[in-house]
């Protein structure tokens, strides 16, 4: 069904003639009958009688009118639900209880008039297709792996530097520790069941433990972030590291200790997606908003893989 002849309807319909109506949609008042009679045709009925006083609603115009102002509104949120600067800034954030996703909290608080969709998307090569396509305006990530440059058309921008924190139960050996160096660490069995192998953070960590001679144990069903807190805190043996802006719960009988890392502290890289030619307005107003609060980036004492792209 052309939605101009349905439009064309509306407007005779709420004017009462179609002199009016031509005169509202800027055409002339025999493009309004030939609208109206194509509609007619397409549904098989009379939707105007024509009297002394202009056009009036049939029995059958008055009952497919308020389906056709229905179809009207629908066509509109269709259009505006794609419509750049109307619809919501799409943004991965990787996971719910990462870095990423405090970051867009905070944005959002401080702009709750912009709509936001969040999405968690795994792997890069994804997020990346995904800001090519315009699926997603922008995705956190750390970037680039080795061997896996960016598309030209890819900006990226360093965002934040997350510290690593090592985290124990109570009986672990370090777990009096107010800080540990790396070269302490060295020994001591990190357990990581959500590496993936092949994504950035697997990159990260393999470089982590070549660089500092350090055993990250990636083995094991990963079960999730309480299941890993669980065993950490039951297992004096084990310890994992965890992103300093993570936000975990656990119970208080637990005794986990979140301790930093010194001599240098390795921190986690967040960087920003977007394409160059993305024109969403709300996406400069994010990048303003964590140029201006993320904190913690490119500090004295701080390690990164070789392969992390400069701010």
């Amino acid at each position: 069904m052309d939605l101009d002849t349905v439009r064309t309807f509306v407007a005779a319909a709420d004017a009462g003639r179609f002199q009016e109506a031509a005169a509202e949609l800027a055409v002339t008042q025999q493009a309004v009958s030939k609208r109206i009679a194509a509609l007619e045709r397409t549904l098989g009925v009379r939707l105007f009688t024509r009297t002394a006083r202009g056009a009036e609603l049939t029995i059958d115009g008055q009952a497919f009118l308020p389906h056709a102002r229905e179809l009207l509104r629908v066509a509109e949120r269709a259009v505006t639900s794609v419509r750049t600067g109307r619809r919501p800034l799409r943004v991965d954030i990787i996971a719910s209880r990462g870095a990423a996703s405090g970051l867009m909290r905070g944005f959002h608080r401080a702009y709750p008039e912009i709509d936001l969709d969040v999405v968690m998307l795994l792997d890069i090569e994804t997020a990346v297709a995904a800001v090519r396509s315009g699926t997603i305006d922008a995705s956190f990530r750390a970037v680039a792996a080795p061997g896996r440059p960016l598309p030209e058309d890819i900006e990226s921008v360093r965002v934040l530097d997350e510290p690593l924190q090592l985290l124990t139960g109570p009986a672990h050996a370090l777990a009096g520790a107010r800080s540990v160096t790396v070269e302490q660490l060295a020994g001591h069995r990190i357990w990581m069941p959500g590496i993936v192998p092949g994504t950035e953070w697997a990159a990260y960590y393999d470089d982590l433990v070549a660089e500092f001679g350090l055993t990250i144990e990636a083995t094991g069903p990963n079960f999730g972030s309480d299941a890993l807190l669980d065993t950490v805190a039951d297992t004096p043996a084990l310890a994992t590291f965890m992103g300093g802006h993570t936000r975990l719960v656990w119970p208080a009988g637990h005794g986990l200790r979140r301790i930093p890392v010194t001599d240098p502290t390795p921190v986690y890289p967040h960087s920003l997606l977007r394409h160059r030619d993305n024109p969403h307005p709300a996406l400069g107003t994010l990048r303003a908003h964590l140029a201006a609060t993320a904190a913690g980036r490119a500090a004295t004492g701080t390690w990164t893989p070789g392969w992390v792209l400069p701010h």
